[in-house]
């Protein structure tokens, strides 16, 4: 058939029919493989870390940290010219890989809570990251 000079294909007439049968089969696989994506991709490991590890004195290049068993601590940056004896108090929790600290600022009586996620504890390295993607790495040293 023609009409302004182009060629207008004729369309069947015939369509293809899916069977009830079949049609609830592929309703129950869509519906078993979507439940299937939605377990596994819910289940993320918890990563615990063993609090008793943190429990020392810790160095990054200037920078040291002191963890004590009752849950308390102190920081100092020798490269600001501050050492142990005026570090900054603070106190600290460990759930799973979430480390806080609250950390007493000296001026004012104001505390500040950081909250980091730990990457790596082991009896030699401490390894964390905070909420804004910087990543800390320290060692363990002798008191």
């Amino acid at each position: 058939m023609r009409h302004n000079n182009f060629l207008i294909p004729k369309v069947g007439t015939q369509l293809k029919t899916i069977s009830n049968t079949k049609m609830k089969r592929i309703i129950l696989y869509s519906a078993v493989s979507f439940l299937l994506l939605l377990i596994f991709a819910s289940c993320e490991k918890e990563v615990y870390f063993d609090d008793s590890l943190l429990i020392g004195k810790w160095q990054s290049g200037t920078l040291f940290d002191k963890y004590f068993a009752n849950g308390t601590g102190y920081s100092w940056d020798e490269g600001e010219d501050i050492y142990e004896e005026e570090a900054q108090d603070f106190t600290w929790t460990l759930s799973g890989a979430e480390l806080i600290r609250n950390e007493q600022m000296e001026i004012g009586d104001v505390e500040i809570t950081k909250i980091y996620t730990i990457t790596e504890l082991t009896a030699e390295v401490l390894r964390y990251r905070d909420d804004f993607g910087r990543s800390y790495t320290f060692n363990r040293v002798d008191d």
